[in-house]
């Protein structure tokens, strides 16, 4: 079994910073691809990066693109997130997944393993 524990979430103002990081604990990190989605009150979740085993390729939703950063550090087994120039709709719980075969996948069913979740809080 996979676990994952997501850390960094908080209260930040627009235009700051915040960096999510997600522990995995129980397998293999580098065999697993790794995403972060996201959820906002009153919406379904949504995709937000993804990265490979190696961390050589890295995919953005259109709306974090050029903000967003997903990064991840096998030796540590953790992956991260760098969010710059926050905007009140980047606002919603933060999750980091799994998925088994390390090749990135932008879909929810495609992910195997899910940690609790980090809010993100952005005022304007």
């Amino acid at each position: 079994q996979v676990q994952l524990v997501e850390s960094g979430g908080g209260l930040v103002q627009a235009g700051g910073s915040l960096r999510l990081s997600c522990l995995v604990s129980g397998r293999t990190f580098s065999n697993y691809a790794m995403g972060w989605f996201r959820q906002a009150p009153g919406k379904e979740r949504e995709f937000v990066a993804a990265i490979n085993w190696r961390g050589g390729s890295t995919y953005y939703a259109d709306s974090v693109k050029g903000r967003f950063t997903i990064s991840r550090d096998n030796a540590k087994n953790t992956v991260y997130l760098q969010m710059n120039s926050l905007k009140p709709e980047d606002t919603a719980v933060y999750y980091c997944a799994a998925r088994s075969g390390g090749i990135y996948a932008v879909t929810i069913r495609q992910y195997d393993y899910w940690g609790q979740g980090t809010q993100v809080t952005v005022s304007s």
